[in-house]
């Protein structure tokens, strides 16, 4: 029996074929899914016939695994760095481009330049002052982008505990998703989102503002500058995995529908609430369900078409809506997680593994994503005593006082 092709793909790819099948299927316009991919209407037919001629195969870049023919080389790269290092370490990308060309004979691009002087890391991103936005246009396509944010309020008035209101809202036709949580975190953003794509699908991308949960506050390691790479939070690398581009809005005004959308819940949500008694996160959230229902059939409105995928095959959403961290382990066998020590059972030692935090409140222990078996321990392991090496002091043990009245402490009579 022959073995299948494994075709591997990239995120982006997978949307490109994605919205390609749109188009054949005739769901969508050449020209609109060139806007919405980013590409030019040349580039959507080429890749229209790629994928007729080849089926899947023909969205996946054909310069893959090999290097550019234009690319300059790699002594050139480290003779640039190295004069900036030692001669122009002041200077900016600009400037420096110039004295290359004027006194070193070197002509090259500044985005080339500078792209190499923050890979080496002896040069940093500057940031500017943001221009004045103007009104952006609704989106054309259910799915193409979705609002999301978490409301603080005192929904049930005081009848129960404080709640969280996360919200989703579809920018294209004002379809709202929404339920209720103790907090703003992590585990409840995964949850919410894992709701909504088993609903509706994955969307092309979320809004979303700059909260911890959703974007990392982690300085850039040395390592991350020079892969050109910064930390993501758990949420933005599962949405990553998920090929669901994250945008973050500079301003609550940028996302300004579901931030108006709140503003009409605090106001109207909360007395329909009042109204039914509703005094418990449970009760809050099937009445929730119910109210709309009823909200998107009046306030929803049409797009030209659904751009939401389906979950790819293959693809466990609770494995990859975790909160995951990767742990060293010990000679002995262990790991340590949140202050507790994991002992493993299985034969294998691997210098690395990873721990997830799943939805439903149970810890995996993975390595090359398969689960393995462990027990969690009362107490960390005893350390064996270390042997003295050093002899013992001689004279007064330490912690000794002197007297009151001994001879150190008596005071100094300097004769005049």
């Amino acid at each position: 029996m022959a073995k299948e092709d494994i075709l591997t793909m990239r995120s982006k790819e997978l949307v490109r074929l994605h919205m390609i099948k749109k188009v054949v299927g005739g769901d969508v316009r050449q020209v609109e899914a060139a806007e919405v991919l980013g590409l030019s209407d040349r580039q959507v037919r080429r890749l229209i016939r790629r994928v007729e001629d080849e089926g899947d195969r023909g969205v996946i870049h054909r310069g893959r695994g090999r290097s550019s023919n234009r690319a300059y080389p790699e002594s050139l790269k480290r003779k640039v760095i190295s004069l900036y290092s030692k001669k122009y370490g002041d200077f900016g990308p600009t400037l420096f481009v110039e004295k290359l060309s004027e006194r070193e004979g070197i002509d090259l691009g500044f985005q080339t330049v500078r792209n190499w002087l923050i890979e080496a890391g002896v040069w940093e991103r500057r940031r500017r002052a943001r221009r004045h936005r103007r009104w952006r246009e609704r989106k054309r396509y259910r799915g193409e982008m979705v609002q999301v944010d978490g409301s603080h309020h005192d929904w049930l008035e005081d009848r129960g505990p404080e709640l969280v209101l996360m919200g989703y809202i579809d920018d294209a036709t004002n379809r709202v998703m929404a339920r209720f949580y103790d907090y703003e975190g992590t585990l409840p953003a995964m949850d919410s989102f894992r709701r909504y794509a088993r609903r509706y699908g994955l969307p092309m991308s979320l809004y979303l503002d700059k909260h911890a949960t959703y974007k990392s506050m982690a300085k850039s390691t040395i390592e991350d500058r020079l892969a050109g790479r910064r930390p993501q939070s758990q949420f933005e690398r599962a949405m990553r995995e998920l090929g669901v581009q994250v945008i973050h809005a500079h301003s609550p005004q940028a996302k300004g529908r579901v931030e108006r959308l709140f503003r009409t819940f605090q106001d109207r949500l909360v007395k329909e609430m009042r109204l039914d008694g509703i005094a418990t996160k449970d009760e809050a959230n099937r009445f929730l369900g119910k109210y709309l229902a009823v909200h998107n059939r009046w306030y929803s409105r049409e797009a030209q078409g659904d751009v939401h995928r389906p979950v790819p095959q293959g693809v466990d959403l609770s494995r990859v809506l975790c909160i995951r961290a990767k742990r060293g382990v010990r000679n002995d066998g262990t790991i340590a997680h949140n202050k507790t020590v994991y002992q493993l059972l299985e034969s294998i030692r691997p210098r690395h593994i990873f721990v997830e935090e799943r939805l439903d409140g149970r810890l995996y222990v993975t390595h090359r994503g398969e689960s393995l078996k462990y027990r969690k321990l009362a107490a960390a392991p005893a350390k064996t005593p270390q042997p003295k090496t050093r002899a013992p002091r001689k004279g007064n043990p330490r912690g000794h006082r002197p007297s009151a009245d001994h001879p150190w402490k008596r005071p100094l009579l300097v004769p005049r």
